[in-house]
């Protein structure tokens, strides 16, 4: 009877998580390539995220969803060849999924932790990523040295703190494009000083559908004078 309480004592500890399926007709959607890799990039995620503490257990049961697929929600936004600094880039949304399934475009991953800068290398190398090039350091640190067309951020921090990061990274007539949930408007309303200061010309919010995913984002676009 001790050792059958034992037993399950120590079966009620083993990690329970299940891993969300990818969506069918991805090849087709995103071509036979790009999509091998996606697959590939969710394997290593499954694999080591959880251990290099990238992506919870817990959120393993929505990694298509809420981070793979979700990344996606930019791609519309960018045009043939383009250039994309993606900061805070940690376990590679949405810059490696972009890089992946865009090999005409040019990325700049940008990540101040050592061990999430050797995650990226690694998964660059695992991915065959041509396109990507990953800069240890903070957005800040990089203004004057680093700038392109296209900025993105996903899940770094609020407006007010993400506008005086990212915008010097803007070139002018550019864009700034943030992946937001519901309270993307009250972060604009409270970064409405940062927006005037680091020439702001205009801001968007735009609900984007996101194919394969059960429910979409919305990307806040901040164009820059």
């Amino acid at each position: 009877m001790s050792n059958s309480h034992m037993n399950d004592s120590h079966m009620s500890e083993e990690p329970k998580y299940s891993v969300q399926a990818p969506p069918t007709g991805g090849a087709v959607h995103f071509g036979n390539a790009g999509w091998e890799k996606l697959l590939r990039f969710a394997q290593l995620l499954e694999s080591q995220g959880q251990v290099q503490g990238l992506v919870g257990p817990r959120e393993m049961d929505k990694l298509w969803d809420r981070h793979l697929l979700n990344s996606t929600a930019l791609l519309d936004f960018l045009p043939f060849g383009a250039e994309l600094i993606d900061v805070g880039a940690g376990a590679g949304f949405p810059g490696i999924v972009i890089a992946a399934v865009r090999p005409d475009m040019q990325l700049y991953l940008v990540e101040p932790m050592e061990r999430r800068v050797k995650w990226l290398e690694m998964v660059k190398a695992e991915l065959n990523l041509s396109n990507v090039e990953i800069k240890r350091g903070r957005a800040e640190e990089l203004s004057g040295k680093l700038a392109s067309e296209f900025v993105t951020a996903r899940a770094v921090a609020a407006l007010r703190k993400l506008v005086p990061w990212t915008l010097p990274l803007v070139k002018s007539g550019g864009s700034l494009l943030a992946l937001k949930g519901a309270r993307a408007e009250e972060e604009i309303k409270a970064a409405h000083t940062q927006l005037r200061k680091y020439r702001a010309a205009w801001v968007d919010v735009h609900e984007v559908s996101i194919w394969g995913a059960v429910e979409g984002t919305r990307v806040v676009e901040i164009k820059k004078k």
